[in-house]
């Protein structure tokens, strides 16, 4: 066995390994389990890479089982054997967990005979198994109830046997021997679940219990150790009625949590298994199975119900968690089990107060609890090392370490570890400590864990301080700010700055000095006193803040210097006129906008600061039309813009800050109105009741007339068009777009004598258009004589719908055949020729005359005769477009006044005679101005829009039937004298 150990312990030399999460000061070793006393496990100056002398190492923690040579660092087994299988930390360790056993040990350097600063290495050591375990079954006879008529090739679970070893050491195999008669009936198969071999008896022949009902087999388990442990138990397999549906449990397994230090009796949860058969093969009794003897210690389970009591005394310190199984059999003849995984946590009870040890560290000896130190040692100097830890676990073991009480010290971890129970700190010094002011401490640290309700403790350390001489002047408070204002004069006093020393005599004087070199230039600081004047005048607009720093320095041998800063706040004062963002304003409105809508924005700004930059508009002079908001600088009108009457309007902005006193200025705003189509044209020559004359032999490109019109807008809603949209069936007559001047284009003919009524529509290029309607009259003639007539249907036009031409005479055949009648009268004879030959015009005439006022055969009525005419029939047209047949009356008169053998002096025949005009005389009172107003493309075509103004301004005197019948009346009478002649 000794040479084996030595092989083992040469196969496990020491292995340094930086822990995973550790501070670099961690190490781990690892070493087989029951070492003999005195074996090497590691040398902690070779593996820290130290000198063999000059250091003093010292086993913190580690004992029983470890010890450490105070010189070499080296690590050593003691006379206690370290047995992995009772070590506490490794009682309930899982499949594939590592067993770790902790030290520390700390490390004093020794130069010239005395120690210097202590140094704290943590460390581990991974117990390795080794097979010193035999597998056990838990019964030397196992007993196994099979079911008659079972299937071939069914499986039977074999109780498993456990070793206390773990890994190779653990269990490896089973193997099963079976008598001549069983040989053929039974094999042995091993099946892995998880991390664990399941043995399992598979039925290879037919049972039958009346041949025989049991068989006793011999089943062995073997470890995996070298060499191997073995151990066998009698498998004793009784054949039973069959009995084919086992328990099953409700889940795949367990797991609760159970506080520690619960009662006796006090239920921790309840197993439920079901079983598909009925009466006794479905009644389930529960056990505990592969039970550790801590869970049979401490708990208990009802054999029917399945519920699981608290047997002992629960302490979470001893047993952290219980890891078992529950059997759950049948009652049946041939019963049939399962068993289930249960986990028991146990949870913490705060039941343990935090532990505090403190203890001297390196060349800090504590004496009757009593520390020296001296106080030029640097900040951060240990005094001790106090190590806190605490039983319990979770948040009742996670401690808050603090030292109570304002002392100039502080704990902090003396390593990186992550082990929340038991944590080291070093006491040190949080500043320079100072003789003069305090010579000893009564340091006391308090420890409260995170229980509920917290558990605490306490221990106390005092420290003596040697004195130094180590004070430096220091600021109270160490940034000083103060309000100035600009504007000042030089050599004004800001403020008076001092500084305290503790120490005295020549280490207390002190001067005074401003360190920033651009402060110079505008402050100084009197060397004894600490005042510290201006030098300029400041300017807030320039720099609202200055700040730098001033130094008072001891007069001791080495000096001491401390610093503060000085921020210097320049007030402002109303030094600045508000300031408009532009010299001038100018902007542009549409016509026609509502009142009260924005028409510009304008920016002011001012150079001070609150009060003094805080300004306010008005409107000068303040005629309601305009008013400003405050805030936003926007500008709003009052009223609603026409730019025909009022295109600019022009005033100031007045802006006043709230200073004391106030500044103002002023700014001038020019509105421009812009244009909107809102008026339409209107014609100012010629008047819708005259007329021009031409003569029926006028040449082409003759100016008839010249259509002027205006447009009080502006810009393309002033630009005018003319067009002539009626009343030039021939296209006789054309319009230039532009000017308006109506020229003439075809020559006349004898149709086209007689009055031409002229539809001119003038449009401006708004958007959208807007237009007026005028008339051109023009009378085509030979003389003009009779202006009463031409007056008289001049006047009837103004009351013809415009959707109707007018285009020349309409009693052009009359005219026709009254030459001819002249003709015929010259070479008459008789009486009795002048008969035939006017019987045979009269024959001619009904055959070949036409209207003279036909405008393309649109209309055959006398558009110039009254709307309520005689019904006879003459107005109407024939079939054929014949002209229709004199009244009967009229033919028996005159052919009784040529049998009477009348004669007639000759009579003018022109329409414009002389003697005619005096009969109409009444329509020259007829409107002077027509004008027709529209909007839009459509074109007015009654007579009932005529403009208001025109219409009202010259009623007419007679009515449109008293001028028919003075047309017809001159008519009648142009046609008696024709037919006389």
């Amino acid at each position: 066995m000794a040479a084996l150990r030595r092989e083992v312990l040469l196969f496990f030399s020491v292995v340094l390994l930086v822990s995973c999460g550790a501070s670099p000061t961690d190490i781990l070793y690892r070493v087989p389990e029951e070492q003999p006393p005195n074996t090497l496990i590691g040398s902690l100056a070779s593996d820290q890479g130290l000198p063999d002398t000059g250091h003093l190492y010292k086993l913190e923690v580690g004992s029983p089982y470890l010890r450490v040579d105070g010189k070499s660092g080296d690590i050593y087994t003691t006379e206690i054997p370290i047995d992995r299988e009772t070590l506490k930390d490794c009682r309930n360790l899982f499949e594939g967990d590592k067993c770790f056993l902790e030290f520390e040990v700390s490390i004093t350097d020794m130069v010239n005979g005395l120690g210097a600063g202590p140094r704290l290495i943590e460390g581990r050591i991974e117990v390795l198994d080794i097979n010193d375990n035999t597998p056990q079954f838990s019964s030397p006879i196992l007993t196994l109830s099979i079911p008659e008529n079972t299937h071939i090739g069914a499986l039977f679970s074999i109780p498993m046997a456990t070793d206390r070893d773990s890994g190779h050491n653990g269990v490896a195999e089973y193997t099963l021997t079976t008598g001549p008669d069983a040989d053929q009936l039974f094999s042995l198969q091993v099946a892995l679940d998880s991390d664990e071999k399941l043995p399992q008896l598979v039925v290879m022949g037919n049972l039958d219990r009346e041949i025989k009902d049991s068989y006793d087999l011999n089943i062995r388990v073997i470890d995996g150790g070298k060499p191997p442990r073995a151990s066998s138990a009698l498998l004793r397999v009784t054949v039973t009625d069959q009995n084919d549906n086992a328990p099953k449990f409700e889940r795949s397994h367990y797991e609760a949590e159970l506080q520690e230090n619960s009662p006796q009796g006090h239920s921790v949860l309840q197993v439920r298994a079901n079983d598909a058969d009925t009466g006794t093969n479905g009644e389930i009794d529960y056990s505990l199975h592969q039970a550790s003897e801590a869970v049979q210690r401490l708990l208990r389970i009802d054999r029917s119900t399945g519920v699981i009591y608290v047997k002992g005394l629960v302490d979470r310190e001893e047993e952290s968690f219980l890891k078992f199984f529950v059997f759950a059999k049948d009652r049946g003849p041939n019963s049939k089990s399962s068993k289930v995984l249960v986990i028991i946590n146990v949870r913490d009870q705060n039941d343990n107060s935090p532990a505090i040890e403190i203890r001297g560290i390196g060349l800090v000896t504590h004496h009757n609890g009593v520390a020296n130190i001296s106080e030029d040692m640097p900040i951060g100097t240990p005094v001790a090392l106090v190590q806190v830890s605490d039983r319990d676990e979770g948040e009742n073991a996670v401690v808050t370490c603090v030292v109570a009480g304002d002392v100039p010290f502080q704990l902090r971890p003396a390593s990186e570890s992550s082990n929340d129970r038991k944590r080291k700190y070093f006491l040190q010094t949080t500043t320079l400590l100072d003789y003069e002011n305090i010579k000893d401490y009564r340091i006391e640290i308090v420890a409260v864990d995170s229980g509920n309700p917290a558990l605490s403790s306490t221990n106390s350390l005092k420290v003596q301080v040697t004195d130094i001489n180590d004070n430096t002047p220091t600021f109270s408070p160490s940034r000083v700010e103060v309000d100035f204002a600009e504007g000042n004069q030089p050599g004004d006093k800001v403020l008076v700055i001092t500084a305290a020393d503790a120490d005295s005599g020549s280490n207390e004087e002190l001067v005074y000095s401003i360190i920033d070199l651009h402060a110079t230039r505008l402050f100084e600081i009197q060397p004894t006193s600490g005042e510290i004047r201006v030098k300029n005048m400041l300017d807030r607009e320039e720099t609202e803040q200055y700040e730098f720093r001033v130094a008072a320095a001891d007069k001791g041998i080495p000096s001491k210097t401390g610093t503060a800063i000085v921020v210097i706040n320049v007030l402002d004062r109303n030094d600045n006129d508000p300031k408009f963002m532009l010299s001038g304003y100018s902007f542009s409105v549409i016509e026609n906008m509502l009142p009260l809508n924005p028409v510009g924005v304008v920016t002011v700004t001012d150079a001070d600061k609150g009060e003094n930059a805080r300004v306010r508009l008005y409107v000068e002079p303040d005629n309601g039309k305009f008013i400003i908001q405050n805030g936003t600088g926007t500008i709003l009108s009052s009223i609603s813009f026409d730019r025909e009457k009022e295109s600019t309007y022009s005033f100031r902005l007045k802006a006043v800050d709230a200073g004391d006193p106030p500044r103002s200025s002023y700014v001038g705003v020019t509105i421009n109105v812009l244009d909107e189509n809102d008026n339409a044209p209107y014609v100012t020559k010629p008047a819708n009741s005259s007329y021009k004359y031409m003569s029926p032999v006028t040449p082409l490109d003759t100016r008839v007339e010249v259509v002027e019109a205006e447009d009080i807008d502006s810009g393309p809603n002033a630009e005018l068009v003319y067009t002539i949209t009626g009343g030039n069936p021939y296209d006789l007559f054309y319009i230039s777009p532009n000017s308006g001047e109506i020229t003439l284009v075809e020559e006349f003919t004898g149709k086209h004598n007689g009055l031409h009524r002229l539809v001119v529509k003038v449009s401006d290029k708004g958007k959208p258009p807007r237009h007026t309607t005028a008339l051109v009259h023009v009378f085509v003639n030979d003389t003009k004589s009779n202006v009463s007539l031409i007056e008289a249907l001049v006047g009837h036009s103004l009351y013809t719908p415009l959707d109707r031409d007018i285009a020349g005479d309409p009693n052009y055949a009359l005219a026709q055949r009254s030459n001819i009648l002249y003709g015929s009268l010259a070479g008459i004879a008789g009486v009795i020729m002048v008969i035939v030959a006017v019987v045979v015009i009269r024959h001619r005439l009904q055959k070949d005359t036409k209207s003279g006022y036909q405008a393309g055969k649109k209309e055959s009525k006398d558009l110039y005769a009254p709307k309520q005419g005689p019904k006879n029939g003459k107005g109407k047209k024939s079939k054929k477009g014949k002209a229709p047949k004199p009244a009967k009356p009229v033919e028996e008169e005159e052919e009784a006044s040529l049998q009477k053998g009348l004669k007639f002096n000759l009579i003018n025949e022109n329409p414009q005679s002389p003697s005619a005009s005096k009969k109409h005389q009444a329509v020259q009172d007829l409107p002077a101005t027509n004008t027709f107003v529209g909007t839009g493309d459509n074109t007015s075509t009654g007579s009932d829009q005529y403009s208001d103004y025109s219409y009202k301004a010259n009623p007419p005197k007679y009515s449109s039937k008293q001028v028919g019948d003075y047309a017809n009346t001159y008519q009648r009478d142009i046609y008696w004298t024709n037919r006389v002649w």
